[in-house]
């Protein structure tokens, strides 16, 4: 398939599916996941929450313009913010759509420490990698937690997750995770699996590192009228309350 820039038509659809699939396996989103750009526009500064901490709608292509193969569909429920003092939850959550076939780049977090969950849909395939001290791949073993029992794997193992099943990513852990293809709820011919990620902190503009040119925030081809407002663009405030 021909690589192609992510346009905000492509956006749009991909926020469409991830709520006919959470429907479909019954999980809810808060009613600002409903809120369209029109609504953003007119919202006071009792959200600014939502806007500081980067909570809501997150679609990226990591500026591959592969986005079948290399892209993310997410939305982050709670996060806190550790450059503004006024967010002080140490912990994040954020709900992942799982098509068939995609994954993010593999990548690891200096701060971060995270439990993958799978929700349901399918199975969770998440490869773990180790780091040198000069953070490149690794061959050393990895002692990892799955479910609160701890066990010693190679580096570049992969472990399947069931639905109900997590795993915790230690920080400076290597980690591509995606839905196993065959598995998933089939919407319209494709399989898709719900993960969530309960972790510390997600400072998504500053502790993710690639191996290759990503990029956590790509530019988005105005090719529709915007919808939604994705996690990183939303307006100011409007005055008042």
């Amino acid at each position: 398939m021909k690589s192609l820039p992510l346009n905000r038509s492509r956006v749009e659809a991909s926020i469409a599916v991830a709520k006919t699939v959470f429907q479909h396996l019954q999980i809810s989103l808060p009613g600002f996941a409903r809120w369209t750009a029109a609504e953003w526009n007119q919202a006071k500064a009792d959200y600014d929450e939502i806007r500081d901490c980067m909570l809501g709608w997150d679609v990226t292509d990591f500026g591959g313009s592969n986005f079948e193969n290399i892209g993310r569909t997410i939305f982050t429920l709670r996060n806190g913010n550790l450059h503004d003092a006024r967010y002080f939850k140490s912990y994040a959550e954020k709900i992942i759509l799982f098509p068939e076939g995609q994954r993010a780049p593999a990548h690891f977090h200096r701060t971060k420490r995270e439990d993958i969950i799978n929700r349901g849909g399918g199975v969770v395939c998440v490869q773990l990698t180790s780091t040198s001290i000069d953070d490149q791949p690794s061959v050393d073993p990895l002692i990892v937690v799955l479910d609160g029992r701890s066990k010693t794997i190679a580096s570049g193992d992969i472990i399947r997750l069931n639905p109900g099943e997590s795993l915790c990513v230690l920080p400076r852990t290597i980690h591509q995770f995606w839905g196993d293809e065959g598995t998933g709820l089939r919407i319209d011919g494709v399989g898709y699996t719900v993960g969530s990620e309960v972790s510390s902190v997600c400072d998504d503009l500053k502790d993710n590192f690639f191996f290759s040119d990503f990029t956590r925030f790509p530019r988005i081809i105005e090719d529709s009228p915007r919808i939604h407002y994705l996690c990183n663009e939303y307006p100011a405030a409007t005055l008042g309350r």
